[in-house]
């Protein structure tokens, strides 16, 4: 058994979530901070803030589950059917606030109801990833290679707490994002928003990096335990750095440098969850060894995958250059 192949995907598969984490975070959190808008004009800036790059940023989304399918069938196996809700209703969420992006662009009378859908579906996208997340720390019941739970087992208060976090992280990285791409009234209150959800995630991530411990016995052992703990102890204090920096910055009235903050606190966040739980791809029974396909079919489609990343990262980086600078006011999208 070629060892390492499990291991590369894992590790494919981790950065691919992470840049969906990070990428459709920002639109995300943009689409939950709409309701706080003044007015049509504001949502307009914010709306073409994100326009030329949201649908980009969900390539990553696919690239992970796609890639869980095909590397890991077994882990694929079991997963969704314990987490089918919340995954279901984040599609749908999503598919929500593609439409009304869309249909708000055109709407003359309807807008409202559209600007809804995009907040609500943003939000509860948000939300439902929080739910999965929660889900696979808290552990999946599985009997002889299958799912053994029921379908709301993942239904805790856990999960709210980490669906409410997840929401709260992404509408920081929304509101940073706003106070770099865009001027005026939407920069100067998300600049405000983005201090008092910096606070939020700080408080999310404290209870989060308690709760798990004191509560799974397996993540206590992980940290906690010699010589990991000499090893682990920098995370939380390069967290609490990087979150005093984000303030400060913000305090300056810096325009860059928070978003990029936001971005190293949700990777410092995602980094320990990946300590707390790695080498398990089905906490706390299965490992990437276990559920991987065939070393055939993973090298195949790795020889695929390392041709086109590489495709993916320049027509991502052309057009972040391509629509560089700010989102003036009065300034929208046009088709």
């Amino acid at each position: 058994m070629e060892w390492y192949l499990p291991v590369i995907w894992a590790a494919v598969l981790g950065t691919a979530v992470a840049l969906y984490v990070v990428l459709d975070g920002f639109d995300l959190g943009t689409g939950v901070l709409f309701p706080f808008a003044k007015s049509e004009r504001e949502r307009d800036q914010m709306m073409g803030s994100i326009a030329p790059f949201w649908d980009g940023n969900e390539t990553w989304l696919v690239l992970g589950g796609g890639g869980l399918w095909i590397a890991f069938p077994h882990a694929y196996a079991v997963i969704m059917p314990a987490l089918y809700l919340p995954v279901i209703v984040m599609l749908l969420g999503l598919i929500f606030r593609g439409v009304a992006f869309e249909f708000r662009a055109v709407a003359v009378t309807s807008k409202k109801y559209w600007n809804f859908a995009f907040a609500a579906g943003s939000t509860v996208a948000g939300f439902c990833q929080g739910l999965i997340l929660a889900g696979l720390l808290q552990g999946i019941k599985v009997e002889n290679g299958a799912f053994a739970g029921g379908p709301f087992d993942w239904a805790t208060p856990f999960a709210v707490l980490c669906g409410l976090g997840v929401v709260t992280g992404y509408a920081l990285l929304g509101a940073t994002w706003l106070t770099m791409k865009t001027d005026g009234a939407v920069a100067e209150r998300a600049r405000t928003q983005a201090k008092v959800l910096l606070v939020g995630v700080l408080a999310f991530m404290a209870v989060v990096s308690l709760w798990t411990p004191l509560a799974f016995e397996r993540i206590a052992a992980r940290w906690f335990s010699t010589p990991n703990i000499f090893f682990l102890w920098p995370v939380p204090l390069i967290t609490a750095f990087v979150a005093l920096m984000i303030w400060r910055w913000l305090e300056q009235g810096r325009e860059i440098r928070p978003f990029l903050g936001s971005i190293a606190l949700f990777l410092l966040g995602y980094l320990g969850l990946a300590i707390s739980t790695f080498p398990y791809l089905v906490p706390p029974t299965l490992t990437v060894w276990q559920t991987a396909a065939a070393p055939a079919s993973q090298i195949f489609m790795l020889l695929g995958t390392v041709a086109l990343l590489p495709i993916i990262f320049g027509y991502i980086v052309f057009v972040y250059w391509l629509f560089r600078g700010k989102v003036r006011e009065g300034e929208g999208y046009h088709h």
